[in-house]
Order: structure tokens, then C-alpha cells, then sequence
């Protein structure tokens, strides 16, 4: 009886890590982004952002493509999440009817549409595309949602031929940022 409650035990000790491995793949591969651990941290980086447009590094504003918005403005800076420190690309993205660059610039909160974040994560986090983290919220801090449910927060359409990812692959200099491409 006792040698049979060692084998149980050290057969739960030795096959534990590989269940939980199982599982952490399990989670990865059903939800590529948007998984509970992205919206947690897609959550925090929200808050740490509190009072974004009044960073020094910002862009004026600037005519946008599909899928951001019609005009952009751009914001630069540190944030500490976790007491962690990240490089973060903040986006906000106006668009609407009757949105020029002199209508957002007068009343930008009549035609803000969202506000698209870029953290980028220390190495390991997604190697393969320069560690950056995505996420896009709705004017409020809430955290948007793609045609299928899934959070837009984390390694967003990672693998797919269009999004985040596919698109930040293509600008110059291999950094996956556009605003400082001649």
C-alpha cells in the first residue's frame, strides 16, 4: 500500500508540469491574443497611460489609413507596469463624419474612435516579432473586441495574413514602427 501512494505521488510530481504545460499550449493555441492574462496586463498598461496627451513626445496630427482612422496623433513615452518598465506607442485614431485635421484639433473627443497601444515587452515575450504587445481600446480604456468576441489585446493576429502583427511586420527598419520611416 505504501509503495503504491509513493508511485501515485511520484507519478503526480513528474506528470504535473507537463499537464500544466498541456494546458498553458492549450490556452495559446485557442486564443492567440486576447486571453486573460493579455487582458490583465492590456488593463494595467491602461492605467498606467493616465494622462497620455500630455506627454512630451507626441506627433501633431496627420492624415491616417484604414484600419486606424482618417487622422492619427501619435504619443511616445515609459510606462511602469508591475514596476517594470516598458517602451509604449500610444495611437489615437479619429475619424467620423466631418472629421478634418481642423475639426479633431478643435474637439478631438467628438471624433475619437479608439486608441491603439504598442508595449514592447522584455525578450521572450514574442521574439519573432521584436517583443511588441498590442491591444486597442475604445475611447473609455475598454478594451475592443474582434467580429469573433476575442479581446484585442496581447499578440493580436499573430500567424494571420491581416492585423496588427502582418501589418507592423512591413515598416522599415525591421522595429515594426511606421512614424519613424522616411
Amino acid at each position: 500500500m505504501r509503495r503504491n501512494v509513493m508511485l501515485f505521488l511520484l507519478t503526480a510530481i513528474l506528470v504535473s508540469p507537463v499537464i500544466a504545460g498541456a494546458a498553458l499550449a492549450q490556452e495559446t493555441t485557442d486564443k492567440p491574443f486576447g486571453g486573460e492574462k493579455d487582458v490583465s496586463f492590456a488593463d494595467k498598461v491602461w492605467k498606467q497611460m493616465d494622462g497620455y496627451n500630455e506627454w512630451r513626445l507626441q506627433t501633431d496630427y496627420y492624415e491616417g489609413t484604414r484600419p486606424h482612422g482618417a487622422i492619427l496623433r501619435t504619443y511616445y513615452s515609459m510606462i511602469s507596469v508591475d514596476d517594470t518598465p516598458f517602451h509604449v506607442i500610444v495611437k489615437e485614431n479619429y475619424g467620423g463624419e466631418g472629421a478634418t485635421m481642423e475639426t479633431v484639433a478643435d474637439s478631438p473627443g467628438d471624433y475619437l474612435k479608439s486608441v491603439t497601444v504598442m508595449v514592447q515587452r522584455k525578450p521572450g515575450y514574442d521574439e519573432a516579432n521584436n517583443n511588441w504587445f498590442w491591444v486597442k481600446y475604445a475611447p473609455d480604456g475598454s478594451i475592443m473586441e474582434n467580429e469573433k468576441g476575442m479581446a484585442l489585446a496581447g499578440r493580436v493576429a499573430k500567424g494571420m495574413d491581416a492585423g496588427c502583427i502582418a501589418c507592423h511586420a512591413t515598416a522599415g527598419g525591421n522595429d515594426y514602427v511606421f512614424t519613424n520611416d522616411d
